[in-house]
Protein backbone atom coordinates (compact mmCIF):
# COMPACT_ATOMS: atom_id res chain seq x y z
CA UNK A 1 0.00 0.00 0.00
CA UNK A 2 1.38 3.15 -1.30
CA UNK A 3 -0.46 5.77 0.90
CA UNK A 4 -0.31 6.78 4.37
CA UNK A 5 -3.01 6.93 6.67
CA UNK A 6 -3.25 9.74 9.22
CA UNK A 7 -4.64 8.41 12.72
CA UNK A 8 -5.43 9.47 16.02
CA UNK A 9 -5.22 8.16 19.15
CA UNK A 10 -8.12 8.55 21.90
CA UNK A 11 -6.98 8.23 25.59
CA UNK A 12 -3.61 8.65 24.58
CA UNK A 13 -1.67 9.49 28.01
CA UNK A 14 -3.37 6.36 29.54
CA UNK A 15 -0.99 2.94 29.84
CA UNK A 16 -3.06 1.61 26.67
CA UNK A 17 -2.75 4.80 24.56
CA UNK A 18 0.76 4.32 25.25
CA UNK A 19 0.88 1.08 23.81
CA UNK A 20 -0.71 2.05 20.64
CA UNK A 21 1.50 5.12 20.06
CA UNK A 22 4.68 2.87 20.68
CA UNK A 23 2.79 -0.07 18.50
CA UNK A 24 2.03 2.29 15.84
CA UNK A 25 5.97 3.53 15.51
CA UNK A 26 7.31 2.53 12.36
CA UNK A 27 3.93 1.44 10.81
CA UNK A 28 4.07 1.56 7.09
CA UNK A 29 0.35 2.53 6.80
CA UNK A 30 -0.38 4.76 9.71
CA UNK A 31 0.86 7.83 10.97
CA UNK A 32 -0.22 9.21 14.20
CA UNK A 33 -1.20 12.85 13.53
CA UNK A 34 -3.45 13.73 16.36
CA UNK A 35 -3.93 12.97 20.15
CA UNK A 36 -6.97 13.20 22.32
CA UNK A 37 -7.11 13.11 25.93
CA UNK A 38 -8.90 14.21 28.96
CA UNK A 39 -9.60 17.86 29.22
CA UNK A 40 -6.55 17.98 31.99
CA UNK A 41 -4.26 16.97 29.40
CA UNK A 42 -5.81 19.41 26.74
CA UNK A 43 -3.07 22.01 24.81
CA UNK A 44 -0.05 20.10 26.70
CA UNK A 45 2.26 18.59 24.82
CA UNK A 46 2.16 15.36 24.33
CA UNK A 47 5.50 14.52 26.75
CA UNK A 48 4.21 17.11 29.59
CA UNK A 49 0.56 15.79 29.87
CA UNK A 50 1.65 11.83 29.92
CA UNK A 51 3.15 10.19 32.66
CA UNK A 52 5.56 7.43 30.11
CA UNK A 53 5.00 3.85 31.95
CA UNK A 54 7.14 1.82 28.32
CA UNK A 55 10.44 1.02 28.60
CA UNK A 56 12.55 3.74 26.71
CA UNK A 57 11.39 7.31 26.34
CA UNK A 58 8.17 9.47 24.49
CA UNK A 59 9.05 8.50 20.53
CA UNK A 60 10.49 11.94 19.09
CA UNK A 61 7.78 12.18 16.83
CA UNK A 62 4.98 12.32 18.97
CA UNK A 63 6.84 14.34 22.15
CA UNK A 64 5.95 17.48 20.93
CA UNK A 65 2.56 16.98 19.56
CA UNK A 66 -0.13 18.75 21.29
CA UNK A 67 -2.95 16.95 22.90
CA UNK A 68 -6.30 17.60 22.08
CA UNK A 69 -9.47 17.18 24.06
CA UNK A 70 -11.22 13.88 23.33
CA UNK A 71 -13.75 15.54 21.13
CA UNK A 72 -14.71 15.23 17.63
CA UNK A 73 -13.23 18.31 16.32
CA UNK A 74 -9.62 20.20 15.77
CA UNK A 75 -8.90 18.08 12.39
CA UNK A 76 -9.39 14.31 13.82
CA UNK A 77 -8.31 12.16 11.37
CA UNK A 78 -10.85 9.76 9.83
CA UNK A 79 -9.52 6.96 11.34
CA UNK A 80 -9.11 6.78 15.36
CA UNK A 81 -7.66 4.08 17.62
CA UNK A 82 -9.88 4.31 21.70
CA UNK A 83 -7.86 3.56 24.53
CA UNK A 84 -10.33 5.43 26.64
CA UNK A 85 -11.46 4.26 29.91
CA UNK A 86 -14.80 2.36 29.73
CA UNK A 87 -15.75 5.22 32.32
CA UNK A 88 -16.17 7.93 29.87
CA UNK A 89 -15.76 5.84 26.15
CA UNK A 90 -19.23 4.91 25.24
CA UNK A 91 -20.34 8.69 25.41
CA UNK A 92 -17.05 9.96 23.26
CA UNK A 93 -16.79 6.74 20.91
CA UNK A 94 -19.80 7.38 19.48
CA UNK A 95 -19.53 11.40 18.86
CA UNK A 96 -16.96 10.29 16.72
CA UNK A 97 -18.72 7.73 15.13
CA UNK A 98 -21.45 10.10 14.56
CA UNK A 99 -19.24 12.26 13.10
CA UNK A 100 -17.91 9.93 10.43
CA UNK A 101 -15.09 8.71 12.06
CA UNK A 102 -14.22 5.10 12.38
CA UNK A 103 -13.51 4.16 15.90
CA UNK A 104 -11.07 0.82 16.13
CA UNK A 105 -11.76 0.70 19.95
CA UNK A 106 -10.28 -1.13 22.79
CA UNK A 107 -12.59 -0.41 25.35
CA UNK A 108 -15.57 -2.62 26.37
CA UNK A 109 -18.31 -0.31 26.36
CA UNK A 110 -19.51 -1.59 22.94
CA UNK A 111 -18.27 -4.82 22.39
CA UNK A 112 -21.57 -6.73 22.94
CA UNK A 113 -24.19 -4.34 21.13
CA UNK A 114 -25.34 -7.10 18.39
CA UNK A 115 -24.69 -4.61 15.76
CA UNK A 116 -20.79 -3.93 16.60
CA UNK A 117 -17.78 -6.11 15.20
CA UNK A 118 -16.24 -7.93 18.19
CA UNK A 119 -13.11 -8.65 15.68
CA UNK A 120 -10.30 -11.14 15.83
CA UNK A 121 -9.33 -10.75 11.90
CA UNK A 122 -8.49 -14.24 11.78
CA UNK A 123 -11.57 -15.56 13.35
CA UNK A 124 -14.39 -13.74 12.08
CA UNK A 125 -13.47 -11.05 9.50
CA UNK A 126 -17.07 -11.65 7.82
CA UNK A 127 -18.41 -9.64 11.33
CA UNK A 128 -17.04 -6.54 10.05
CA UNK A 129 -20.37 -7.35 7.40
CA UNK A 130 -22.45 -6.20 10.09
CA UNK A 131 -21.32 -2.19 9.48
CA UNK A 132 -23.63 -0.67 7.13
CA UNK A 133 -26.42 -1.89 9.22
CA UNK A 134 -24.83 -0.18 12.74
CA UNK A 135 -24.41 3.18 10.17
CA UNK A 136 -27.96 2.76 9.26
CA UNK A 137 -29.29 1.82 12.76
CA UNK A 138 -27.45 4.58 14.52
CA UNK A 139 -27.49 7.56 11.78
CA UNK A 140 -23.57 7.52 11.76
CA UNK A 141 -21.50 8.29 9.09
CA UNK A 142 -18.55 6.85 10.70
CA UNK A 143 -18.95 3.18 12.64
CA UNK A 144 -17.09 1.62 16.03
CA UNK A 145 -15.35 -1.70 15.70
CA UNK A 146 -14.17 -3.26 18.64
CA UNK A 147 -11.51 -5.68 19.79
CA UNK A 148 -11.86 -8.34 22.70
CA UNK A 149 -11.06 -8.38 26.47
CA UNK A 150 -7.48 -9.51 26.76
CA UNK A 151 -7.92 -12.81 28.25
CA UNK A 152 -10.84 -13.53 25.13
CA UNK A 153 -8.28 -12.93 22.26
CA UNK A 154 -6.07 -15.38 23.67
CA UNK A 155 -8.64 -18.52 24.59
CA UNK A 156 -10.98 -16.84 21.20
CA UNK A 157 -7.87 -17.40 19.09
CA UNK A 158 -6.31 -20.48 20.47
CA UNK A 159 -10.02 -22.58 20.26
CA UNK A 160 -11.15 -20.96 16.78
CA UNK A 161 -9.19 -24.00 14.90
CA UNK A 162 -11.43 -26.27 16.45
CA UNK A 163 -14.75 -24.95 15.36
CA UNK A 164 -15.04 -27.87 12.68
CA UNK A 165 -14.85 -30.22 15.16
CA UNK A 166 -18.28 -28.22 17.11
CA UNK A 167 -17.31 -26.85 20.04
CA UNK A 168 -20.23 -27.32 23.01
CA UNK A 169 -18.30 -26.93 25.96
CA UNK A 170 -15.62 -24.31 27.22
CA UNK A 171 -14.25 -24.48 30.44
CA UNK A 172 -11.12 -21.68 30.69
CA UNK A 173 -8.86 -20.68 34.05
CA UNK A 174 -7.21 -17.91 33.89
CA UNK A 175 -3.50 -17.00 34.97
CA UNK A 176 -3.58 -12.88 34.17
CA UNK A 177 -0.53 -11.04 34.14
CA UNK A 178 -0.55 -7.59 36.03
CA UNK A 179 -0.21 -5.54 33.42
CA UNK A 180 -3.39 -6.41 32.65
CA UNK A 181 -4.69 -4.05 35.70
CA UNK A 182 -3.68 -0.76 34.25
CA UNK A 183 -0.94 1.70 35.39
CA UNK A 184 -0.17 1.90 38.63
CA UNK A 185 -1.94 -1.32 38.74
CA UNK A 186 -1.94 -3.46 42.30
CA UNK A 187 0.01 -2.78 45.42
CA UNK A 188 2.80 -5.30 45.30
CA UNK A 189 1.47 -6.15 49.01
CA UNK A 190 -1.12 -7.48 47.19
CA UNK A 191 0.16 -9.56 44.00
CA UNK A 192 3.86 -10.24 45.26
CA UNK A 193 3.70 -13.93 46.60
CA UNK A 194 0.22 -14.04 45.89
CA UNK A 195 -2.89 -15.06 43.51
CA UNK A 196 -5.79 -12.80 43.79
CA UNK A 197 -8.64 -15.02 42.36
CA UNK A 198 -10.89 -12.25 41.29
CA UNK A 199 -10.94 -9.91 38.44
CA UNK A 200 -13.92 -7.59 38.34
CA UNK A 201 -16.60 -8.48 35.14
CA UNK A 202 -13.74 -10.67 33.84
CA UNK A 203 -15.32 -14.15 33.99
CA UNK A 204 -18.67 -12.15 32.65
CA UNK A 205 -16.77 -10.77 30.08
CA UNK A 206 -14.68 -14.15 28.81
CA UNK A 207 -17.61 -16.35 28.67
CA UNK A 208 -20.04 -14.18 26.47
CA UNK A 209 -17.63 -12.37 24.05
CA UNK A 210 -15.81 -15.71 23.14
CA UNK A 211 -19.83 -16.80 22.24
CA UNK A 212 -20.20 -13.80 20.21
CA UNK A 213 -16.37 -13.92 18.30
CA UNK A 214 -16.96 -17.85 17.67
CA UNK A 215 -20.62 -17.15 16.33
CA UNK A 216 -21.72 -16.54 12.74
CA UNK A 217 -22.40 -13.70 10.39
CA UNK A 218 -25.75 -14.97 8.97
CA UNK A 219 -29.38 -13.02 7.73
CA UNK A 220 -27.53 -10.06 8.72
CA UNK A 221 -27.00 -11.05 11.98
CA UNK A 222 -24.53 -12.42 14.13
CA UNK A 223 -25.62 -15.65 15.66
CA UNK A 224 -23.27 -16.49 19.06
CA UNK A 225 -22.10 -19.87 18.84
CA UNK A 226 -24.60 -22.07 20.74
CA UNK A 227 -21.98 -23.62 23.81
CA UNK A 228 -21.52 -23.32 26.92
CA UNK A 229 -18.57 -21.72 28.29
CA UNK A 230 -17.36 -21.54 32.06
CA UNK A 231 -14.35 -18.93 33.07
CA UNK A 232 -12.22 -18.86 36.55
CA UNK A 233 -10.17 -15.65 36.42
CA UNK A 234 -7.27 -15.06 38.59
CA UNK A 235 -4.39 -12.67 38.80
CA UNK A 236 -0.57 -13.54 39.00
CA UNK A 237 2.62 -12.11 39.62
CA UNK A 238 3.58 -11.92 36.37
CA UNK A 239 4.03 -8.77 34.45
CA UNK A 240 3.00 -9.53 30.85
CA UNK A 241 1.05 -12.48 29.58
CA UNK A 242 -2.14 -13.98 29.97
CA UNK A 243 -2.24 -17.74 30.67
CA UNK A 244 -5.57 -19.89 30.27
CA UNK A 245 -5.60 -23.83 31.12
CA UNK A 246 -8.88 -24.59 28.87
CA UNK A 247 -10.83 -27.89 28.75
CA UNK A 248 -13.06 -28.37 25.22
CA UNK A 249 -15.89 -30.80 24.59
CA UNK A 250 -16.55 -31.43 21.05
CA UNK A 251 -19.19 -32.93 18.83
CA UNK A 252 -16.36 -35.39 17.27
CA UNK A 253 -13.18 -36.06 18.45
CA UNK A 254 -10.42 -35.70 16.16
CA UNK A 255 -7.88 -37.09 18.53
CA UNK A 256 -4.79 -35.19 19.80
CA UNK A 257 -2.51 -35.34 16.75
CA UNK A 258 -5.07 -34.15 13.91
CA UNK A 259 -6.41 -31.41 17.12
CA UNK A 260 -2.90 -30.06 17.24
CA UNK A 261 -2.37 -30.44 13.24
CA UNK A 262 -5.45 -28.23 12.72
CA UNK A 263 -4.41 -25.55 15.06
CA UNK A 264 -0.66 -25.35 13.88
CA UNK A 265 -1.95 -25.03 10.35
CA UNK A 266 -5.05 -22.32 11.24
CA UNK A 267 -4.73 -18.94 8.70
CA UNK A 268 -6.42 -16.35 8.15
CA UNK A 269 -6.92 -13.27 5.97
CA UNK A 270 -4.41 -11.30 7.98
CA UNK A 271 -2.08 -14.23 6.90
CA UNK A 272 -3.70 -14.67 3.26
CA UNK A 273 -3.30 -10.39 2.83
CA UNK A 274 -0.07 -9.96 4.77
CA UNK A 275 -1.16 -7.18 6.93
CA UNK A 276 1.68 -5.45 8.26
CA UNK A 277 1.03 -6.34 11.86
CA UNK A 278 -0.03 -10.11 11.32
CA UNK A 279 1.90 -12.97 12.57
CA UNK A 280 2.91 -15.62 10.07
CA UNK A 281 1.85 -18.02 12.08
CA UNK A 282 -1.04 -16.95 14.26
CA UNK A 283 -1.23 -20.09 16.83
CA UNK A 284 1.90 -21.91 17.21
CA UNK A 285 2.01 -25.23 18.94
CA UNK A 286 4.60 -25.65 21.47
CA UNK A 287 5.45 -29.34 21.70
CA UNK A 288 7.43 -29.16 25.31
CA UNK A 289 5.57 -30.53 28.17
CA UNK A 290 6.42 -27.32 29.91
CA UNK A 291 5.86 -24.89 27.41
CA UNK A 292 4.36 -22.23 26.47
CA UNK A 293 5.58 -19.84 29.58
CA UNK A 294 4.75 -16.21 29.75
CA UNK A 295 8.40 -15.11 30.26
CA UNK A 296 9.61 -17.19 27.52
CA UNK A 297 7.16 -17.17 25.06
CA UNK A 298 4.44 -14.41 25.27
CA UNK A 299 6.61 -12.18 22.55
CA UNK A 300 6.04 -14.62 20.02
CA UNK A 301 6.12 -13.22 16.60
CA UNK A 302 6.47 -9.99 18.40
CA UNK A 303 3.31 -10.29 20.91
CA UNK A 304 1.22 -11.26 17.69
CA UNK A 305 1.09 -14.87 17.91
CA UNK A 306 -0.26 -17.05 20.46
CA UNK A 307 0.76 -19.92 21.79
CA UNK A 308 -0.62 -23.56 22.69
CA UNK A 309 0.67 -26.77 24.41
CA UNK A 310 0.13 -29.39 26.42
CA UNK A 311 -2.71 -30.64 24.14
CA UNK A 312 -4.26 -33.83 25.82
CA UNK A 313 -7.58 -35.80 26.72
CA UNK A 314 -9.69 -34.65 29.33
CA UNK A 315 -11.19 -37.31 31.57
CA UNK A 316 -14.41 -34.61 32.23
CA UNK A 317 -14.35 -32.88 28.80
CA UNK A 318 -12.75 -34.41 25.43
CA UNK A 319 -9.37 -32.45 25.18
CA UNK A 320 -7.26 -29.90 27.15
CA UNK A 321 -4.51 -27.51 26.65
CA UNK A 322 -3.07 -24.73 28.14
CA UNK A 323 -3.03 -21.07 25.70
CA UNK A 324 -0.63 -17.76 26.64
CA UNK A 325 -0.83 -14.50 24.66
CA UNK A 326 0.71 -10.96 25.28
CA UNK A 327 -2.24 -9.00 26.96
CA UNK A 328 -1.09 -5.42 26.18
CA UNK A 329 0.09 -6.12 22.64
CA UNK A 330 -2.26 -8.96 20.57
CA UNK A 331 -4.44 -8.65 23.44
CA UNK A 332 -5.19 -5.00 23.28
CA UNK A 333 -2.81 -2.30 20.96
CA UNK A 334 -1.78 -5.34 18.19
CA UNK A 335 -4.84 -6.19 18.06
CA UNK A 336 -6.28 -3.05 17.35
CA UNK A 337 -4.12 -2.20 14.90
CA UNK A 338 -4.77 -5.67 13.08
CA UNK A 339 -8.74 -4.66 13.07
CA UNK A 340 -7.54 -1.30 11.65
CA UNK A 341 -5.47 -3.09 8.80
CA UNK A 342 -8.04 -5.12 7.46
CA UNK A 343 -10.83 -2.46 7.73
CA UNK A 344 -8.71 -0.43 5.08
CA UNK A 345 -7.48 -3.36 3.13
CA UNK A 346 -11.14 -4.29 2.65
CA UNK A 347 -11.89 -0.66 1.49
CA UNK A 348 -14.25 0.06 4.58
CA UNK A 349 -12.59 3.27 5.11
CA UNK A 350 -13.00 4.67 1.48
Amino acid sequence: MERRVEVGVLGATGMVGQQFIRFLQGHPWFEVTWLGASRRSAGKKYVEAANWTLDGGVPESIARQTVHEAKPTNGAPKLMFSAMDASVAGEIEQAFAGAGHFVVSNSRNHRMEPDVPLLIPEVNAEHLEIIPAQRKNRGWDGAIVTNPNCSTITMALGLAPLKPFGIRKILGATLQAISGAGYPGMPSMDIVGNVVPFIKNEEEKMESETQKILGDYAGGKIAHLPAAVSAHCHRVAVVDGHTVAVSVELDRRPGVDALADAIASYRGIPQQKSLPSAPRQPVHVMPDDNRPQPRKDALLEDGMAIAVGRIRECPILDYKMVILGHNTIRGAAGAAVLNAELLLEQGLLD
